[in-house]
């Protein structure tokens, strides 16, 4: 039997299953952990610990077709003018309810397109919060970039303004797989943009990528990982395309009889990581590649990479602030997600409330399965005696659970002690492996594939 056949027997190619960059996952959120519940975990923040912070920018000039973020299309600058204005309003709230003396560590710009911002609108955000959050000594400010949408002025505002990390989009650059995702975005253009990246200073760039789209094959994706070469990136990330047309419309817009099938979809996957490979990066969980010198490949190495809402992260802040509509946030305590739509959120904020529309309390059983889950995702393996130590936890909490991924895996998982490390060329398995333990699975939500 071929690794394919077993991979086929275990349910790869079939099943779809959470990414887990969070457990318990949102569609396990409730409207019972709201405003209260987010003022509650903001007081209890701990000051000697700096905290991460995300802003959401949910505007696009265009509408990627492929994307199933939270966006919105405009094509003037007034709403994104207002936007702003109350992500002040926002923050200001947001600091006031944060005790006194906390910092931060790690901020993220995502979206939508930050880089629709003009550079008196990044300066003006970025020093808002800066003033209301100051940075901690050790600060990393990281801007998610669209080159058709950036240009020399802003890279140089947000240079400017500390940005240490450029994360830029690029999922394909093959004209008909770019046609058939609407979204048109030059090779040309993109190396300008890393170019003037690094003449600001930029000293870290990752770039993304995204495989299982419509028409891709594999001489169109080797043709774009030997562009993405040129560009020198530190870090990569390449994602399987979700198609999720019930949780995104646009995705209707797509052919679905262009899309490769499961297995077309692993075969991409390993070819990019081959060739990543080869070109001397380090691959790091599932679907994350960095260069040995990389603070990413760093945390790999020693035992202390984490799982987060932006995928895989050396950040060790225990406290996310998620600012913005749809922005999800992250304490000891829970969860807690921001209106997902701009207007309702706009009306939170002009309500003087906390923009929290439901969230979620962990229960001690979720955080030993949230770590448990994160184990497998950042290091395809789990002790369960060590994750209940810390915990506090029986040391048997996770044994049932353990011996069924065991039975149900066979020779796909390494058995150690009373845990699993995941067998060599069995990583793709990773995600259904981790679903093991998610005792929230059939309660909601559809997933992705997992292959």
């Amino acid at each position: 039997m071929t690794q394919i056949d077993t991979l086929r027997r275990l349910g790869l190619f079939e099943a779809r299953v959470p990414r887990y960059t969070s457990y318990p996952t949102a569609p396990n959120f409730s409207a019972e952990f709201g405003p209260d519940f987010q003022a509650e975990c903001l007081a209890s923040v701990d000051p000697a610990e700096p905290i991460s912070v995300y802003i959401h920018i949910p505007f696009c000039e265009r509408l990627c077709w492929f994307c199933a973020c939270h966006t919105q299309g405009t094509r003037t600058l007034t709403p994104v003018e207002h936007y702003v204005e109350a992500l002040e309003t926002e923050i200001s709230r947001t600091a006031a309810a944060l005790p006194s003396g906390t910092r931060m560590g790690r901020l993220h710009w995502g979206g939508g397109t930050p880089t629709i911002l003009p550079p008196p609108l990044i300066r003006r955000l970025a020093q808002a919060l800066k003033a209301a959050i100051p940075p901690a000594e050790e600060f990393d400010f990281s801007v998610e970039i669209d080159p058709t949408m950036v240009d020399a002025e802003k890279i140089a505002a947000l240079a400017a303004e500390g940005m240490t990390r450029a994360s830029i989009g690029i999922q394909d650059f093959d004209r008909t797989v770019q046609e058939a995702i609407g979204r048109l975005q030059s090779f040309d253009a993109t190396r300008g943009c890393v170019e003037d990246l690094r003449a600001n200073g930029i000293g870290s760039l990752n770039v993304d990528l995204v495989y299982g789209l419509p028409h891709q094959d594999a001489a169109r994706l080797a043709d774009t990982v030997d562009k993405v070469m040129q560009l020198e990136p530190d870090r990569a990330a390449i994602f399987g395309y979700a198609h999720v047309p019930w949780a995104s419309k646009r995705q209707k817009l797509i052919d679905e009889t262009a899309l490769p099938g499961g297995v077309e979809r692993y075969e991409l996957a390993q070819l990019a990581a081959e060739m990543f490979n080869g070109a001397g990066f380090e691959t790091i969980g599932i679907d994350h590649f960095a260069r040995p010198e990389d603070a990413l490949a760093e945390a790999a190495r020693t035992g202390t990479l984490r799982r987060n809402f932006q995928g895989y992260t050396e950040d060790s802040c225990q406290v996310l602030v998620g600012l913005g509509a749809s922005s999800i946030s992250r304490f000891p305590e829970g969860y807690t997600q921001n209106a997902p739509a701009t207007a309702a959120w706009h009306q939170r904020v002009a309500a003087g409330d906390h923009t929290a529309a439901k969230g979620y309390r962990m229960t001690p059983d979720d955080r030993l399965r949230a770590r448990a889950i994160e184990e497998i995702m950042c290091r395809f393996a789990l002790d369960p005696v060590d994750v209940s130590t810390e915990f506090g936890s029986d040391p048997n909490a996770l044994a049932a659970d353990c011996a069924r991924v065991k039975a149900r895996f066979g020779s796909a998982v390494v058995p150690i002690g009373s845990g699993f490390q995941i067998a060599p060329g069995y990583e793709p398995l990773t995600r259904l492996i981790a679903s093991v333990f998610d005792a929230h699975m059939g309660q909601g939500g559809l997933f992705s594939r997992a292959s």
